[in-house]
């Protein structure tokens, strides 16, 4: 389950997660969350997504990071 807080990207930015909602449509989980550095956009990504691993550098790490 992915809970609301700050996250850390795998490339090192930091983002909040605001909320996680469904798509109306299909139902999908997605998470709502804002940057925490330049404009402060706010984002929408399936949640399927924000969980999965990925390679970076030689090793498999999570997309996002709880802090």
């Amino acid at each position: 389950m992915i809970e609301c807080g700050r996250y850390r990207h795998f490339k090192g930015n930091e983002y909040e997660v605001i909320a996680v909602a469904k798509h109306s449509e299909t139902l999908e989980e997605m998470v709502v969350y804002r940057a925490l550095y330049g404009d402060g956009g706010v984002w929408v990504r399936p949640a399927s997504m924000w969980e999965e691993t990925v390679e970076h550098q030689g090793k498999t790490v999570r997309r996002f990071t709880k802090l």
